[in-house]
């Protein structure tokens, strides 16, 4: 057969990208956080798909990059002055001195130089006894090499293959370096969220400003925030207001409003308030820093169709090479001229490599977890986003997940002639000067509503009753039943009703009184968070089970749970049996996951099939889940859903796109069609085994697109 059968390229299929480091090694982020390069990282968590050892040690985009245009130079007159390619194309190359080794000199270089890290990545692959993807391409170039010195030495009559092994060389570089490229891509958010802190910050002294390095400061410090710049370090407000645009670390699109005590996240992006903020983490003790690590690890954490793409893509390496050795040996025993049959088996092996089938569950799970991390989703263990598609029922802890776990006035009723802001203003007036959590949740239900609060004089305790002060000239006392009953104060039936509905919810009923008469009553209790409406809806039309577990009264769970229209209430549950509940839904069949922010949510959050944690909540609960909601919003379970399910659609589709080419590509190169004279060179085989692994690539980021 002529040399112009068999040339080609063995694209991007090998398993370089499944295990590759960047030679630079680890480097320091500016948070503080040990990551790797973007290539190192990317790679290495594909190469930890693989078995753990490091295919591509040394390799990068870049050198793959430069490999590839080195191979296309001298690949092209390799080509130009290729008999073959002469005869189809109707033309002569020019004839001189030496021209005639422009093939076997220049084809020589192609494969050492573009075709040594092959090789290099083969014979790590035999050194762990996990021949993969390397060593199939390094057999298939070794292969075409060794057969055309063959033929130039005169040892058989036939095509020598120079042509078609400088393409083939040319072509896998080239794939690998889309390739690698698309996984840094999706992996870059990592490098971009260390790029969002600031290099300085002005630290408040007694002596005044000044300009420090962001490294430099520690706990305590006080910085000053100007308008448009970003927050330095984690810390609390202790002076100032502003909105504050924290998008790129929770996903909410809208800014934030943060008021003396409330918290700020470094790296956000303060508004057009002046801040002095009080320095409460730095370094790798940041919330961003936290975000990193969590989207890093779950980037080399293993599922299940993880596991299943690394079994096919070594199944199929076996099938190939066995393939290969069926077709060579079928051929010869037809009676085939030997560089056909050689030409037959490069193809198949060329064009059997698992490069898409490698890609296809790695860079899905690349893209689906930085997709994650911009919406406010920090996946920690891939096989919990993996199971989030199946759940059935989904457990919430009350207090600090459905509610705010704070105090606020959740109903009022009031006298006539009297309308509830009012009543509210006068309520927050005199309640501001306590430290009662109560009268606490009622000033900041009216700071909520963007009420004026009033000033109160003589503020006082009345010892039992409640508390009195005067504001605007009216004296008022605010209490309880106690005070009703010690003052003789006269309710009309409306406050009644309303005290009689709150106390039956299980919420704490609070008077105005003036001069002997109740002018408004209160219902003071931890308030349900909107969102937590929205979520229980969003799960339902999903067609998912809600339930609630706390261990507040029946009364105040029943009433929580009616509001919201829970399916079913788990009351007065000891923290060490929440685990148990969690356990007998999963004994009824039931696929679980549990959302929780305390400490006492940990067991059952490790217990449940998905353990989602509320970001905000406490440290231990975070580490106890697969799944972290940065924003604490319940309505990013239901997004939760979502991205799983799209996960798992794009897996299964890059799945079938690499299997099904194989299925039909590996009979066609081992020319089962040669009787119509139907024939793929090595050239056009790599050139598909490249486009397939293109075609997985694109198709992986279509997930972007993915509505959560």
């Amino acid at each position: 057969m002529s040399k112009s059968t068999t040339g080609g390229t063995h694209g991007h299929r090998g398993p370089h990208h499944q295990e590759t480091e960047t030679s630079s090694g680890p480097v320091s982020n500016p948070v503080g956080v040990r990551m790797a390069d973007p290539a190192t990282t990317a790679h290495r968590r594909v190469h930890d798909a693989h078995g753990g050892h490091d295919k591509h040690e040394g390799h990068s985009p870049a050198m793959f990059r430069d490999r590839f245009w080195l191979s296309l130079a001298l690949t092209f007159p390799v080509v130009v002055w290729a008999g073959h390619i002469q005869d189809l194309l109707g033309y002569r190359a020019p004839v001189f001195p030496g021209s005639a080794w422009i093939g076997s000199v220049l084809g020589t270089a192609v494969f050492v130089c573009g075709g040594l890290v092959f090789l290099q990545g083969a014979w790590r692959e035999l050194q762990f006894r996990l021949a993969g993807m390397m060593t199939l391409i390094s057999l298939a170039i070794t292969v075409a090499f060794l057969f055309s010195w063959i033929v130039e030495l005169g040892l058989i009559t036939a095509d020598a293959l120079w042509w078609e092994l400088a393409t083939l060389v040319t072509i896998m570089l080239l794939g690998h370096w889309i390739e690698m490229r698309s996984i840094d891509q999706a992996q870059g958010a990592l490098k971009e969220l260390a790029k969002l802190l600031p290099d300085t910050a002005t630290r408040i002294t007694e002596t005044g400003e000044e300009k420090v390095a962001v490294s430099a400061l520690k706990n305590g410090d006080l910085v000053l925030v100007r308008p448009g710049e970003s927050v330095p370090a984690d810390g609390l407000v202790r002076k100032g207001q502003s909105d504050v645009n924290e998008a790129m670390i929770t996903g909410e699109s809208r800014p934030v409003k943060k008021r003396e005590g409330d918290e700020v996240i470094a790296a956000t992006i303060n508004g057009e308030g002046s801040l002095r903020v009080e320095v409460t983490g730095t370094g790798d003790k940041t919330k961003l820093s936290g975000i990193m690590r969590l989207v890093a690890d779950a980037q080399k954490s293993k599922s299940r169709a993880q596991h299943l793409a690394d079994r096919a893509a070594r199944l199929l390496t076996v099938v190939a090479i066995a393939a290969a050795a069926v077709t060579f040996v079928a051929w010869q025993s037809v009676g085939a001229a030997i560089d056909f049959s050689v030409v037959r088996t490069v193809t198949v092996l060329v064009i059997a490599c698992p490069h898409a089938l490698g890609l296809a569950v790695p860079l899905v799970v690349a893209i689906s977890t930085t997709l994650g991390a911009r919406n406010g989703l920090l996946v920690r263990d891939r096989r919990g986003l993996e199971e989030a598609r199946n759940l059935d029922t989904v457990i919430f802890d009350k207090t600090g997940t459905l509610t705010l776990g704070d105090f606020r006035v959740v109903a009022m009723a009031v006298a006539e002639g009297l309308s509830e802001d009012d009543a509210l203003r006068i309520a927050a007036g005199i309640e501001s000067e306590s430290e009662h959590p109560i009268a606490r949740g009622i000033v900041k239900t009216a700071e909520d509503k963007g009420i004026d609060i009033p000033s109160a004089d003589g503020f006082r305790a009345l010892t039992g009753k409640g508390v009195a002060a005067t504001i605007e000239g009216a004296e008022y006392h605010m209490g309880g039943p106690a005070l009703l009953g010690a003052e003789g104060v006269l309710v009309p039936p409306a406050l009644e009703q309303a005290a009689s509905a709150a106390a039956g919810r299980g919420q704490a009923a609070i008077y105005l009184v003036r001069a002997g008469k109740a002018l408004a009553v209160y219902a003071v209790a931890d308030a349900i968070r909107e969102e937590s409406r929205q979520a229980v809806v969003a799960l339902h039309e999903r067609g998912i089970q809600v339930a609630m577990l706390t261990g507040d009264a029946q009364a105040v769970a029943d009433a929580v749970a009616k509001e919201l229209g829970i399916d079913a209430v788990f009351a007065e549950v000891l923290p060490d049996d929440k685990a148990g509940k969690v356990g007998e839904l999963q004994a009824q069949g039931k696929k679980v996951a549990m959302v929780g922010d305390g400490v006492n949510d940990a067991p059952a959050l490790a217990t449940a099939d998905i353990g989602i944690a509320i970001g905000a909540g406490a440290g231990v609960a975070v580490e106890a889940g697969h799944i972290v909601l940065v924003r604490s919003d319940p309505r990013d379970i239901p997004r939760i859903i979502a991205l799983s399910r799209a996960t798992y659609r794009k897996m299964a589709q890059n799945l079938w796109l690499a299997a099904g080419y194989n299925i039909v590509a590996i009979p066609l190169a081992a020319g089962v069609l040669a009787p119509w004279d139907i024939l793929l060179t090595p050239a056009v085989g790599a050139v598909l085994m490249s486009a397939s692994t293109v075609i997985v690539a694109l198709n992986a980021q279509l997930l972007k697109r993915a509505e959560l």
